[in-house]
């Protein structure tokens, strides 16, 4: 027995009266969360709009979902279709089975029609969410946990995972927590690509496809320790065959695209670079009272080059009107003496 480990919870579902609350779906929907949220504020430094993420979100996230499923149900048929089992149980998506090469293939077509109906640009957008991804399957990993189910080989190690429930052909027992390295391995996937982002400025997708290389490569030695049922090929099961494939066409893309179209997208968005900085409450990213306080200064320096830099004859005019002022009163003082020389000859 071992004296330290990580427990499984009794059950992976509570219920508010009739209503079920799992455990596998809440992790889903704080993902999908983070994922939005994350992608909106990269999107908006990126010079995009506020819920242009959102908005394409919505059409990527359902076809995500039937993806995952898709792809499991696919890859896992036996599970569904063979003598003794019920093909109902394929829509029951609470009860796990979401495969996430599924889900981003799909996914990422449901996000091509939401950003051609905003007139965004396809990679862009994917460079903006990918380390949100990587964030919310960190996340969506532990509704792993509480189905107790992905684990790995048998282990004594003190965060070893100890599973109780005895459903589904599962032995009771201490396994490595696969659910658990794949959800580290994520959240480091998504601190690479923020750090990449800024340190090489990546465009036109490369984040996106980072994000991929680097998730294939943790995806390989995780599923390399699973002991649950898959199919092989070569002695290697299918996800790590995927991952493999994966992973190269990943790196082909960053090396192909680098050198057709290097550096980023100028514009993101369509039409965000015409609305006036008042609208915002920013010019060039600074604060409205520092752009307004800018923008002073240089409307008093225009005005002083502007009067330095007069036309000759407005110049010559100026200075006719003030000889002008100045022989008025001289005029006055001649005629004063003359009237004097008048009176004294008289």
């Amino acid at each position: 027995m071992n004296l330290a480990y990580i427990p499984s919870p009794s059950h992976g579902v509570l219920y508010l009266g009739p209503i079920p609350l799992r455990g596998y779906a809440f992790c889903i929907i704080i993902g999908v969360f983070v994922a939005v949220w994350l992608g909106n504020k990269r999107w908006i430094a990126r010079g995009g709009r506020a819920g242009t993420v959102a908005d394409i979100a919505v059409w990527a996230v359902p076809f995500g979902l039937v993806g995952g499923r898709l792809y499991h149900v696919i890859t896992d048929y036996e599970l569904y279709f063979s003598d003794g089992r019920d093909w109902v149980d394929a829509f029951k998506v609470w009860e796990g089975g979401l495969g996430i090469w599924g889900a981003i293939a799909l996914g990422a077509l449901g996000a091509w029609i939401g950003a051609r109906r905003r007139g965004v640009p396809m990679p862009a957008y994917a460079d903006a969410v990918a380390p949100g991804i990587a964030f919310a399957q960190a996340i969506g990993r532990w509704g792993n946990w509480f189905n107790q189910e992905l684990y790995g080989r048998e282990t004594h190690v003190p965060w070893a995972l100890h599973i109780t429930s005895s459903e589904g052909g599962r032995v009771p027992g201490y396994y490595h927590p696969t659910f658990l390295y794949e959800s580290l391995w994520c959240v480091g996937v998504g601190f690479l690509v923020i750090w990449a982002d800024r340190r090489f400025k990546l465009g036109h997708g490369r984040a996106f496809a980072l994000y991929v290389a680097a998730y294939c490569v943790g995806r390989g030695w995780i599923e390399y320790m699973r002991v649950d049922d898959a199919h092989h090929i070569l002695g290697l099961r299918l996800n790590d065959w995927t991952a493999l494939i994966v992973f190269l066409l990943a790196v082909a893309y960053m090396v192909v695209s680098s050198k057709k179209r290097p550096g980023r997208e100028a514009v993101v968005e369509p039409g965000v670079l015409d609305v006036p900085a008042e609208d915002d409450g920013e010019a060039d990213g600074k604060p409205d009272t520092e752009a307004k306080a800018e923008a002073a200064v240089q409307t008093e320096a225009d005005g002083k080059s502007e009067a330095d830099g007069k036309p000759e004859v407005t110049v010559k005019a100026g200075a006719g009107e003030s000889a002008g002022d100045t022989a008025e009163p001289e005029a006055a003082q001649a005629e004063a003496e003359d009237e004097a020389e008048s009176a004294k000859k008289g």
